[in-house]
C-alpha cells in the first residue's frame, strides 16, 4: 500500500501452542495497536491491505489468523469454490476459541516493543463478530464491528462490555437486516462511549475492494469515522 509500511509474520502464542498473524508497522515504527480481524475468506490480499492501511494511520496491525487450527495461512477469493470453502472452514471454527484467540494476539502486541499504549480489535463479518465478543471478554479496549454477523444473537453479553464500541452495517445487507441492527442500537442507547452507523446504498461486504459489494463512498465514510473513534479512545 505504502512503502512507509513494513510487514512481517510473527508468532503468536496460545497456550501450549502457537499460530500465525501477519504484522505491519507504521512509519514511526512503533504506535498503539489494533487487531484486524478476518472475514471467513482468511488473512488474504484483502485484510493484509487492510491491516497495512492501518499501519499507514500510525497504528500496529496485527491479523491474526483464526482459522488455524483447521487450514493454516489459508487465502480465498469471495466466489464459487472459494467461498463454499470458507463457509466449510467456519463450520469447523469453534467460536469459543477463535475469541481466545483474538485474546492472545492482545497478549503478544501488549509484548511488543513496537506497542505504545492500548489495543483495539477492528472486525469484518465473522471478524465483526469476534471483536464483539473479545470486548465481552475484556480482551480489548476499543471494539469495532463492521457488519458483524450474529451480534444481535448475543446482546445478552452487552453488559460485560466495559469497553467503547463502534458498529458499521450497510442498509441493504441481507444477512443483518434492519431488524438485527434496530435491536443492536437500542441495546447501546444510552452509552456515550458506543456508536451505531447504517450506510445507505451500502450491502454485506462494502469495505471489501474486491468484492462485488464494494462501496467506495460507504468504506471511506466508515474508515474515516472508525479513525476518528480510535482517535478519541485509543490514543
Amino acid at each position: 500500500m505504502t512503502t512507509t509500511v513494513t510487514s512481517r509474520w510473527i508468532d503468536i502464542p496460545a497456550g501450549t501452542d502457537s499460530f500465525q498473524g501477519y504484522l505491519a508497522l507504521p512509519k514511526t515504527g512503533t504506535g498503539p495497536a489494533v487487531i484486524i480481524l478476518q472475514e471467513i475468506f482468511g488473512v488474504n490480499a484483502h485484510i493484509r491491505s487492510v491491516a497495512d492501511q492501518y499501519a499507514a494511520d500510525g497504528y500496529v496491525a496485527l491479523a491474526p489468523d483464526v482459522f488455524w487450527r483447521t487450514q493454516p495461512r489459508v487465502e480465498l477469493g469471495y466466489e464459487g469454490a472459494d467461498r463454499q470453502k470458507a463457509m466449510e472452514l467456519l463450520q469447523k471454527t469453534g467460536v469459543e476459541q477463535a475469541v481466545a484467540d483474538v485474546g492472545a494476539a492482545a497478549q503478544a502486541l501488549r509484548a511488543l516493543p513496537e506497542v505504545s499504549g492500548k489495543v483495539a480489535a477492528i472486525g469484518y463479518c465473522f471478524g465483526g463478530r469476534l471483536a464483539y465478543l473479545a470486548a465481552a471478554q475484556g480482551a480489548i479496549d476499543v471494539g469495532v464491528a463492521y457488519y458483524g454477523g450474529g451480534i444481535q444473537t448475543q446482546l445478552d453479553k452487552a453488559d460485560s462490555i466495559k469497553v467503547p464500541m463502534q458498529f458499521h452495517y450497510g442498509e441493504l445487507d441481507a444477512h443483518i437486516p434492519p431488524s438485527a441492527v434496530g435491536e443492536v442500537r437500542e441495546r447501546f442507547t444510552g452509552r456515550n462511549d458506543a456508536e451505531v452507523h447504517v450506510y445507505p446504498n451500502a450491502d454485506h461486504g462494502f469495505n471489501c475492494g474486491d468484492r462485488a459489494s464494494y462501496n467506495a463512498q460507504a468504506s471511506a465514510l466508515a474508515h474515516g469515522r472508525t479513525l476518528v473513534f480510535l482517535g478519541e479512545h485509543l490514543r
